[in-house]
């Protein structure tokens, strides 16, 4: 199929960069080096060119196309992309915004602007962070089939009751399965015999209730709810982050500096504490108990601003630390320092849209470390290489880096196991590595 990919931002590249190998890409941007940069580093076709004209678009092969993806920075040009792209045929599109409101009125009109699909990216970053804040030590949280299974990524600490030990010793729970280690550079997919380090992170898929339960153990807590919620920074992010714990029921606390800004958000968000004040005045926070938070989350508009405002919030004793980053590259050092998760809402937004370029049998995916590997639900199928067959019979026919995770039969959990014999129509959670995921979707 041929995909118009218009913007070759980190979103843009990440997308063309994910479909390269399994469709015919072509990539449009307006700026002359960054096509030079494409066209020498993936194998697409770079056009330079102003998206939003219908004269670019078919010369990228409009006529021809399946699927066109605005993901340029201005929501407004997405949305004129999408519409000039439906108005020349029945190409599917989809359009990265960042504000919400235009989400809202898309949804409300059943389908308007010309655009099949909308994504956005300050919606995402901030359920991506409501999700992780209810589990201690994850790196990154995902629910599959319906929520009846959850994917996580936890980073093991020095003092975690699990380090030193084997996965076998470490696996005391029904229906967990331990999928992958990530120990620096390496990728180790899990065994019985695998041992687990300080500083792994390590990848288990199962029923939601196991996987709390094993946060709760490698951290020797029985408390895994926010209960305490601070938010730094008013930002599109901070706001809807703000709303997406209220609309779960929490009582979080905003602080933001500019006067304007606070008011709009103590009357937009009735069960949210707007505090107006400099957060990284150290005092101001100490004197506010910030302290005594469970989890800061820090959204204000500039990397360094959230790198200091989480390095104050830990200084100061804060369990746990989200901080959003614009910059991916920042990721490695913010973690390096100490700051427990950071979040790039471009991937987030890559992660969503690529998606719906996989094949109809792939109902959700999740990508791990920068897309080293992913997670992904497929409907097997009757000519699936895991239908009718025992799992371990089956994966041996697959290529190296691909488990098993779970299996969603009729709206109930089973967790695989050698014997286990996948039946048509079961939902399948596989973690795969990356390097292999072509090969594997094309048998799975």
């Amino acid at each position: 199929m041929r995909v118009i990919v218009v913007g070759a931002g980190e979103v843009g590249r990440s997308i063309a960069a994910n479909l390269e190998s399994s469709h015919d890409v072509v990539v449009v941007d307006r700026d002359a080096e960054t096509v030079e940069e494409l066209t020498y580093g993936l194998d697409v076709l770079a056009i330079q060119g102003d998206g939003t004209k219908l004269e670019t678009l078919r010369q990228a092969g409009l006529d021809d196309a399946g699927l066109v993806i605005a993901c340029t920075d201005d929501d407004e040009s997405n949305v004129v992309i999408c519409g000039a792209a439906k108005a020349n045929g029945d190409t599917f599109t989809i359009a990265r915004v960042r504000r919400r409101t235009l989400l809202e009125t898309w949804t409300g009109s059943e389908g308007a602007f010309g655009v099949d699909f909308m994504v956005c990216t300050d919606l995402l970053t901030a359920q991506t962070i409501f999700r992780i804040s209810g589990l201690p030590a994850a790196q990154d949280v995902n629910m599959f089939a319906g929520g009846l299974v959850r994917m996580a990524e936890f980073e093991i600490g020095p003092n975690s009751p699990v380090a030193g030990s084997t996965v076998r010793e470490a696996d005391q729970y029904d229906s967990l399965t331990f999928a992958a280690i990530f120990r620096g550079e390496e990728m180790i997919v899990a065994t019985g015999e695998t041992s687990i380090q300080a500083g792994d992170r390590i990848v288990v898929i199962g029923s939601p209730e196991s996987v709390t339960g094993f946060a709760d153990d490698i951290v020797c807590t029985h408390d895994t709810d926010a209960d305490e919620v601070v938010i730094v920074g008013a930002s599109e992010i901070g706001f809807q982050t703000a709303r997406e714990f209220e609309e779960h029921g929490f009582n979080p606390r905003l602080i933001e500096q500019d006067h304007d800004r606070a008011r709009e958000c103590a009357e937009a968000l009735p069960n949210t504490m707007v505090m107006e004040n400099d957060a990284t005045d150290a005092e101001f926070l100490a004197r506010e108990h910030v302290d005594e938070a469970d989890i800061v989350v820090a959204a204000l508009d500039g990397d360094e601003k959230n790198l200091l405002v989480s390095l104050l919030a830990r200084r100061l004793g804060v369990d746990r630390t989200v901080a959003v980053i614009e910059n991916l590259e920042y990721a490695e050092l913010f973690e390096t320092v100490g700051i427990d998760v950071a979040i790039n809402p471009r991937e987030e937004t890559a992660e969503e849209i690529v998606r719906f370029t996989r094949t109809d049998h792939t109902e959700k995916i999740a990508m791990l470390e920068h897309d080293r590997a992913e997670v992904i639900e497929i409907e097997a199928g009757q000519n699936s290489v895991l239908t009718g067959r025992e799992i371990a019979d089956a994966t041996a026919d697959l290529p190296d880096g691909v488990v098993i995770g779970a299996i969603s039969r009729g709206g109930r959990l089973v967790t695989p196991r050698g014997t286990t014999v996948v039946q048509p129509g079961d939902h399948v959670v596989v973690f795969v590595d990356s390097a292999v995921l072509d090969e594997v979707s094309q048998v799975i």
